[in-house]
């Protein structure tokens, strides 16, 4: 019997874990939302 694909962990592409090793982001790890400077008024 053989398993096509890892349940749970860093060999999984679907779980937080397993985006992180990846480098990934989806619906289970979203994108860090970005931080808008201050823009300089002259």
């Amino acid at each position: 019997m053989l398993i096509k694909y890892i349940i749970m962990g860093k060999g999984d592409i679907k779980t937080r874990r397993g985006k992180i090793t990846r480098g990934t982001y989806g619906k289970t790890r979203p994108k860090p939302k970005k931080k808008h400077k201050a823009s300089k008024t002259a």
